[in-house]
């Protein structure tokens, strides 16, 4: 496809793709637990967050937590540990269910109509010839369906072809913002 970066970064250019820019303002408004798995707290938020109601353990069983309720009783009382392995576990059905949960609310208040800001990516590290002019660009998405609805489901593919069929009404220069430093949005 045009306008896609084949060798990004070649002569020093430093940014991240936008979908991955998205994705992370997404999580962001997600509003996740931030105490960390590793402290009790942290552990047992997110164990409440899956166990409380029987829906919310069925998305936690589909989400690939895969436990014993035995299990799940002896670590919500602190007879046992969960090891790394089942951490790591906890941790992705929490975001997965978190996902899931946050997605339509944010669906619709995103699909009122918002304005994104794309800062552009960093040229600090590149020689004064191979800089481009490359501007802070402002856009107005209504229809985020595509988008959330790949976030929601962890699909990069999908979420970043979603993305650019957005961008790409900046009009001939969207391919300019494929890599940025930042993507700001308020929901």
């Amino acid at each position: 496809m045009p306008e896609r970066n084949i060798d990004f970064g070649k002569f020093g250019a430093r940014g991240i793709k936008g979908y991955e820019a998205v994705a992370r303002q997404l999580d962001a408004l997600a509003g996740y637990i931030a105490t960390p798995i590793t402290a009790r707290r942290g552990l047992l938020a997110r164990l409440h967050y899956l166990t409380r109601t029987d829906h919310a353990q069925a998305a936690a069983r589909a989400a690939g937590l895969t436990v014993t309720r035995r299990t799940l009783r002896a670590w919500l009382n602190g007879t046992r540990t969960p090891s790394r392995k089942n951490l790591a576990a906890i941790e992705q059905a929490y975001r997965t269910v978190r996902r899931e949960n946050v997605a339509r609310y944010l669906l619709a208040r995103l699909n009122r109509g918002t304005r994104v800001e794309i800062h552009p990516l960093n040229q600090s590290q590149v020689d004064r010839p191979h800089q481009r002019t490359v501007e802070f660009r402002t856009l107005n998405i209504r229809h985020w369906d595509r988008i959330v609805a790949a976030w929601a489901a962890g699909d990069d593919q999908a979420l970043d072809d979603a993305w650019v069929d957005q961008v790409v009404e900046l009009g001939s220069q969207w391919g300019q913002y494929e890599y940025v430093t930042n993507v700001g949005f308020a929901a």
